[in-house]
């Protein structure tokens, strides 16, 4: 029997039909997941099955003593108290069972006669088993348990609620909600504000779980691993598929194929039938055949396609090569009042690296992204930019870095004021605004909106560095793909924060873990640091007698002391093979900045006619703006070989 049926649902915003007579049924242990581009009603639809809303027409109906419970994209309010007590008072019943409690003692204590007395003994020795097994299974240990798994310190069981940012209440309520263990579980978006650690704990907290489920998230691994179903909003309506997201996918995909061969079939036999009563229609000996194929003609139907919708569509454009080293940190501190970030952290982004930033959330992950955007300034040391590099920089919120008052037009405009109008609504179109779309006011526009603005201002300023702050926060699955396949082959050099685990493991070559202040370097992606992980769990908690007796030697993680030392070592090592090439490519850079300079101050004097009236002061010009190109040229092949020479070397060093 279904948990809940929706029938006939139709629901519309002005001339805008979200629903139009949708239909579907949730079992008991079905784990389904909500998809759809932004705007075509996902966050509405679960809205309508939590209760939070209701349909123009139609019904949701739950089975009978059915719970569900529904966590939204932005929590408005949270119980006040401490985290603990708000996430223990969500669940139903405790209240009333301890009253039940309270009043049955007190009748015990003014009963007189036997029977009544043996009756309320008995009444009260159940509601004591009832009131253990309901901590047992709502009560203070596994409440803990579940803010722990969702990176609640024991220190902040006890913080007020009020005091928690936007992401920590969100975590609350996700907690309040694990707690209570609904029948269904309607989660839109849950893993915005949840790092690596905490991620990892959600996903296998939820794979553990009976439960049913219905999910919306932009993160296409997570979404795969969790769901087995289907419900998609498409242009023609509401579908359904079994299996997980790549599977509708494919079958999305393989559906269009075959209803386009099909078509075409029909297309080809109506072709025929035509060209025959065309042929012979006038024919007196062949009219009843033609009426007969005419009459065939009227009863082919079209076959009716699968409309796509319209998606993002964009590739990062060419950028000029920056030097070996694009950025490099030394000696960065960081803190807010008596909380230090960040002490002493050294670090290089090199060339052609794509490196995500991971940690607990308040480790400093954006802070670090700020202050190498030069959007933050450092308490102590400095970021210091490598040759010839130029950064393009992707806030977490939008709205610190877009003019609400603006039109999107407008505000993309201020950036290329020297180019076409064409050009950037060229450029918008590819990201969907089109025609009278572009004089809208950023203030109107919504989150995901607001994300297309933010990356196409990207795109028109080419950068051979982004740094980017959760950059597929409000778009939908296909625009993030869309993203993370324009990166792929985008030509410079990124790092980036994502909670989006799809996201980090389809870009990252190396991962920064944030942690003690410092910044902690490992190769690879995110399955190979969580692969490492659980490596060196295993690995300390190895020991006792192998085979044959011999005994194990227990494997362990070094010490944070050790840690130092051999990086330091590692460091000495190859700054005693880099270091003279480096120096080397830092002394050309410099030099070829100098004649860079002088090359354009040749070029603009060059420029002035009235210069070559007098040919004796422009024929020294002349000759030294060659030898400027010539010797610019030359130390750019000189370079080029140092490059190369350091490549190789880091790569035998590694």
């Amino acid at each position: 029997m279904s948990l809940v049926i929706a029938q006939d649902l139709c629901l519309r915003y002005g001339k805008k039909v979200l629903l139009d007579n949708a239909g579907f049924a949730i079992g008991p242990q079905d784990r389904v997941g909500l998809v759809g581009a932004n705007g075509t009603g996902k966050s509405s639809l679960m809205k309508l099955l939590a209760g939070a809303s209701a349909p123009d027409s139609g019904r949701v109906q739950y089975r009978r003593k059915t719970r569900a419970g529904y966590l939204p994209q932005d929590i408005a309010a949270i119980p006040t108290g401490t985290v603990l007590q708000s996430v223990m008072s969500a669940v139903p019943g405790r209240g009333a069972l301890e009253d039940r409690l309270r009043d049955t003692e007190q009748a015990l204590t003014g009963a007189k006669d036997e029977e009544e007395l043996l009756e309320l003994s008995q009444s009260l020795a159940d509601l004591h088993v009832e009131l253990e097994q309901f901590e047992e299974r709502y009560g203070r240990h596994r409440a803990e348990r579940i803010l722990e798994g969702l990176g609640f310190s024991h220190e902040r069981f006890h913080v007020a609620t009020a005091s928690l940012s936007g992401g920590w209440r969100m975590r609350a309520a996700l907690a309040a909600l694990l707690l209570q263990d609904p029948d269904l579980l309607l989660l839109d978006e849950p893993t915005n504000h949840l790092d690596v650690p905490t991620l990892t704990w959600f996903d296998g907290f939820l794979k553990r779980s009976n439960k049913a489920l219905v999910l919306i998230s932009h993160d296409r691994d997570f979404l795969n691993r969790q769901i087995d179903r289907v419900i998609s909003l498409e242009p023609e309506g509401l579908r359904t598929w079994a299996g997980n997201y790549d599977k509708y996918k494919v079958l999305r995909a393989q559906e269009k194929e075959l209803l386009e061969a099909q078509a075409a079939r029909v297309e080809a036999r109506k072709a025929e039938l035509q060209e025959f009563i065309d042929r012979f229609g006038a024919k007196a000996t062949k009219a009843r055949q033609a009426q007969s194929k005419a009459k065939q003609l009227e009863k082919l139907e079209s076959v009716q396609l699968l409309e796509e919708r319209a998606t993002v569509k964009f590739r990062f454009p060419e950028v000029e090569r920056s030097g070996r080293d694009v950025a490099r940190m030394e000696g960065l501190r960081k803190a807010y009042g008596v909380h230090t970030v960040y002490d002493g952290v050294d670090a290089v982004v090199e060339r052609g690296q794509r490196i995500a930033v991971i940690g607990a959330n308040g480790a400093g992950k954006t802070t670090l992204l700020k202050m190498l955007a030069g959007e933050l300034a450092a308490d102590g040391g400095r970021v210091e930019l490598g040759h010839n590099v130029s950064m393009g920089y992707y806030a977490q919120h939008h709205a610190d870095t877009l003019d609400a008052t603006s039109t999107i037009l407008a505000e993309v405009r201020k950036l290329v004021p020297d180019k076409p109008e064409s050009h950037v609504r060229a450029i918008l179109g590819a990201f969907l605004f089109s025609g009278d779309d572009v004089d809208k006011p950023i203030g109107v526009l919504s989150g995901g909106e607001r994300a297309r603005v933010a990356l196409a201002k990207l795109l028109l300023v080419p950068s051979n560095l982004l740094v980017m702050d959760e950059p597929t926060n409000h778009l939908d699955l296909d625009s993030s793909e869309m993203l993370i396949e324009a990166l792929q082959d985008y030509g410079g050099t990124l790092i980036f924060v994502s909670h989006n685990r799809s996201f980090v493991n389809g870009l990252a070559t190396h991962l920064w873990e944030v942690k003690d202040q410092k910044v902690l370097r490992h190769p690879g992606n995110l399955d190979d640091w969580l692969h490492h992980q659980e490596q060196l769990r295993l690995a300390a908690g190895e020991g006792g007698a192998g085979p044959g007796g011999a005994v194990k030697v227990e494997a362990r993680a070094p010490s944070e002391k050790e840690r130092r030392r051999l990086e330091a070592e590692e460091r000495q090592r190859r700054g005693a093979v880099e270091g003279p090439i480096k120096k080397e490519i830092a002394q050309l850079e410099a030099r070829i900045a100098e004649l860079e300079e002088e090359h354009r101050s040749l070029e603009g004097q060059l420029a002035d006619p009235d210069l070559y009236n007098d040919f004796g002061r422009a024929k020294p010009m002349m000759d030294r703006h060659r030898v400027v190109k010539e010797e610019i040229e030359a130390l750019y092949a000189r370079w080029e070989a140092a490059q190369e020479r350091l490549a190789k070397t880091q790569i035998l060093s590694a």
